[in-house]
Parts: structure tokens; sequence; C-alpha cells
């Protein structure tokens, strides 16, 4: 069943925190969030023709929406395109099933062209004591290994794949190096592990271009029952289901500076800007915050 949805110097570390939320679908809808990952690249993201998403910022995060289980098919423009015909990425198929948390990601892979990646969140529990990590390497880069102080926790990872760890709740030192080698091309940083939480860390942007950048989400709630946060429609007619036209979005203020352009809401952890409905079904629009 085809549903429409909405995506949206150096090696220096740049951070972005992104959406630490309880994203977790129930047993009827599927969870999505949108990781926009291609350096010095704004977009517009286009839904079966529909403008959606504009002016949609690298490092910003949509989401999470439930939706109903289907697949939805979506295309990233330039910001200033008039229609989706020249796409810079898809057109796409997101084919999500009910019950999962998933997370697409619009990146660069491993040669430095656009392209999109939809991962699925384990969101399965941890024992007490323990989060769970998982690094995904959506870079311009070669594979490459995770270390903890000097240790390679995670090796050989390449574009776009993944892999996961679970660990004692804690504070972990991170730097990512080449694969077999021990000198930082991201990092170190410190990655909060927390009890209980699923931390995603992504390694973004370009090694050529030197502006390599980690960007990390969490799902919290994971010892019982995720929890997540009901979204409110901002208008229409309010029927379940029915897929966003405008999407809330954030970003990071502590690294970048600034405010971000949606100021938080009223309601839950998730917050961003209030959705708008330019149609008459039902409103277009979810609402996020990077912390």
């Amino acid at each position: 069943m085809r549903k429409t949805a909405a995506l949206g110097g150096g090696f220096g570390l740049a951070v972005l925190a992104l959406a630490a939320s309880p994203a977790v679908a129930d047993n009827h809808t599927a969870s999505l969030s949108v990781l926009h990952g291609v350096p010095d690249l704004t977009v517009d993201v286009y839904v079966d023709g529909e403008l959606t998403l504009d002016d949609f910022a690298p490092g910003e995060l949509a989401g999470p929406l439930d939706l109903e289980p289907g697949t939805y098919t979506v295309a990233i423009t330039a910001s200033d395109a008039a229609d989706d015909s020249q796409p810079a990425i898809g057109p796409v198929d997101l084919p999500l099933e009910a019950g999962t948390s998933y997370t697409a990601a619009a990146h660069l892979d491993a040669e430095g062209s656009p392209t999109a990646t939809l991962f699925t969140n384990d969101t399965s529990s941890t024992a007490p004591g323990e989060g769970r990590l998982t690094v995904r390497h959506i870079a311009a880069a070669p594979a490459v290994d995770v270390l903890a102080g000097d240790e390679p926790v995670i090796t050989n990872l390449s574009n776009p794949d993944e892999q996961t760890l679970n660990l004692p709740a804690g504070v972990v030192p991170a730097a990512v190096a080449a694969t077999g080698t021990t000198e930082p091309v991201i990092g170190p940083a410190d990655v909060e592990v927390a009890d209980g939480v699923a931390t995603f860390v992504y390694a973004w942007g370009s090694l050529e271009d030197g502006n390599l950048a980690l960007a990390t989400q969490t799902i919290d709630g994971l010892h019982s029952a995720p929890r997540r946060r009901a979204h409110r429609p901002g208008g229409g007619d309010g029927g379940g289901g029915a897929l966003p036209g405008r999407l809330g979005r954030s970003r990071s203020r502590a690294r970048h500076g600034g405010r971000p352009r949606r100021r938080a809401g009223p309601r839950g952890r998730d917050r961003g800007s209030r959705p708008r409905s330019p149609c008459g079904r039902a409103p277009r629009g979810w609402a996020s915050r990077a912390r």
C-alpha cells in the first residue's frame, strides 16, 4: 500500500545533539525521524509532487512522527527548485512497518554523491544499568574504526553500515579513525550511554572537504515499553494516519550558536514548530527539538 510521507575546516570536531525523544511507534503505527547529513546543501522535500518541507538545512532533524504503515515516496531538491522534476536525491520509496522506529538519513555516499538511507532503530529492551550505542557511517569517507580511548571497539565500518553495542551506562570517550589507525578524523568526544536509552551516533560530512561531524539521536524507555509522544494535529480534518505537508525541525543551539528557527512548543519533549496545514486534509507537520 502506498502512502504519502514527508521527510524531510580541518578535521575538528563538530557535534549535533538531535532529538532526545521517546520515538517508538505503537503496534499500529510506524515512527519516522529524518536527519539531513548533506553538507552545504539546503533542500526542499517533495511528497508526490507537493512541497512538504522547505529550506531544510544540514544538521537539522525532523520528527519523530507516527505514521500508518505503507510505502512513502519522497524527492529532495535544491532549495530554490520550482518543483521536484530535478531532484538532488530520489525519488525514493520508504517502506514502513507497524510497530517499528525508523530514521531516514539524507547523506553522502562513500564517493561523495548525495543519497538516502532508511535505518531501522533497535528499540528492544536493554538490561538494567545498560544502554545501547549504535554508530552509523554516513560520511564521504573510507571505512573507519571507532575508538574508546586508544582501543578500537568497532572496526572496518563502511558507508552506509552500522554497528551496535550494549554497554554499561556511563560516558564513552569516542573518536573515529581510518580503519587500522588511531589518529582521529573526528573527535575525541564524550558520548553519553544512558541507562535504558538507545543512542545513535552518525558520522556525516566529507573527509576531503574537511567538514566531518558527529550527530546523535536518542530513544528512551528501553527498560519497559518505550515511550512516545502523541503528536497533536495543528489543523485540517484530524484524520488518523494522514501525513504531513510541513515538518517542524530544529538544530543544536549549544554547538552552532543562535536560536533554532522554530521555538519550542508547549507539549512533550519533542517540541518545535506548530504544524501547518496548507490544504483541507489532515495537517502536515511534525515537531522536534534538538538539545
